[in-house]
């Protein structure tokens, strides 16, 4: 059988993700740049090729809480957002986590205001690591399609049933046009199983679902919801295994390396830019420099023990990301260094932030970086936050 190929968008990527998943709620308000995936599904719909109530809202806030309350009568259900609008979701994150409603998000990674951008970076879904959603991070369209049909299974797993955020970079991403493989619907029938949910409200099974709690009983509650995403680690492993096989295509779960073996200097990686590193690597490897890339998808779960693991042989580490936790330093660069704390790695690390606001990443940055690395790894002073690439001076 020959295989269905598209030349098609990451936002349309997602789409059709989403339509091969047969969700039975779509609840979402348009924002740029997300705009394009809930347009198509609302056409799909239209025509009658998805057969899923799409709810006209009038938020973001709305969106998430029709998604919940979908998922409440068991549901599947998906959503999608970005930037200002998913910082408006936020009391609603909160709730669907608690609640252990697997709803499935695509947010397409955007600046956030002010100054007011509507190009990528992403400040937005970093700084809701704590809302208690599984957050994944994907490097192209093949990947965010892929993605969707694996996050409804793990999200909707009984060990797991926690709410995932799938994010894309915005414009880089989600209106980058690639070749796409488009899996049968058989075959992700066969993958995914029905929703199947005993945290739904039923009639011959009454049960408190919008619950509140008290000081004796609280942490207990909380407790239960940090081990299921902590569940989620084994259960996304099996996930991609699965995918693998059905598939043929494989992510290798939490994280990806490249050329990380025997690399002296290494530079950890989030989403879109990570195949432009993986470009300059192989440039520098032609040219003698032990170099490599670890390409974090998951950061909740956190890939802690496999980032210990493969960094443990370099020299230097750098993190790139666009993200910065004003007043200290980006948020992928802490957790990254945490990890390796934990184990004694005392290797420099150095935080690369830039391509805020959607400012390109190029490959003389990434180049710049990894020469870096190695002058620091020799013995040069270093500060660790480089805010590089800027066009005002500096007093550093």
């Amino acid at each position: 059988m020959s295989k269905k190929r598209e030349f098609i968008s990451g936002d349309e990527a997602v789409a059709i993700g989403v339509k091969l998943s047969r969700p039975h709620v779509i609840a979402a308000y348009p924002i740029t740049p997300q705009t394009i995936t809930v347009e198509r599904l609302s056409e799909m719909v239209e025509r009658g090729e998805l057969n899923a109530e799409y709810m006209h809202v009038e938020s973001e806030h709305s969106a998430i809480s029709a998604a919940m309350g979908a998922s409440a009568v068991g549901a599947r259900t998906f959503t999608a957002s970005s930037s200002q609008g998913l910082l408006y979701m936020t009391e609603g994150l909160h709730y669907a986590s608690g609640g252990r409603f697997p709803v499935v998000m695509m947010n397409a990674n955007r600046s956030v205001a002010l100054p007011w951008s509507i190009y990528g970076d992403q400040r937005d879904s970093l700084s809701l690591l704590d809302s208690g959603w599984i957050q994944v991070y994907v490097e192209d369209a093949q990947e965010a399609l892929d993605m969707m049909i694996q996050a409804f299974r793990i999200a909707e797993h009984p060990d797991v049933l926690t709410p995932i955020m799938v994010n894309l970079d915005g414009f880089i991403l989600t209106h980058t046009y690639e070749i796409v493989e488009i899996p049968e619907q058989s075959q992700v029938d066969a993958y995914l199983p029905p929703f199947q949910t005993p945290n739904k409200m039923c009639f011959n099974n009454p049960k408190n679902m919008g619950f509140s709690s008290q000081p004796n009983d609280n942490t207990e509650f909380k407790y239960q919801q940090n081990l299921a995403v902590l569940n989620a680690v084994k259960v996304l492993e099996q996930a991609d295994t699965d995918f693998a096989a059905m598939f043929g295509r494989k992510y290798n779960g939490m994280v990806d390396e490249y050329q990380s073996a025997d690399a002296e200097v290494l530079l950890v990686t989030l989403g879109s830019v990570t195949g432009t590193v993986r470009d300059v690597v192989d440039e520098m490897r032609a040219e003698g420099h032990k170099v490599g890339v670890i390409k974090i998808r998951y950061m909740r779960p956190f890939p802690e023990e496999q980032l210990q693991n493969l960094t443990a042989g370099a020299k230097a580490i750098g993190v790139l990301e666009k993200d910065i936790s004003f007043g200290y330093e980006g948020t992928v660069y802490t957790n990254v260094n945490s990890a390796l704390a934990k184990v004694g790695n005392t290797v420099p690390k150095l935080n690369f932030v830039g391509g805020l606001g959607g400012r390109d990443v190029s490959k003389a940055d990434i180049r710049n970086m990894f020469l870096k690395l190695q002058r620091v790894a020799a013995g040069e002073a270093y500060k660790t936050v480089d805010f590089f690439n800027l066009n005002v001076e500096t007093n550093e």
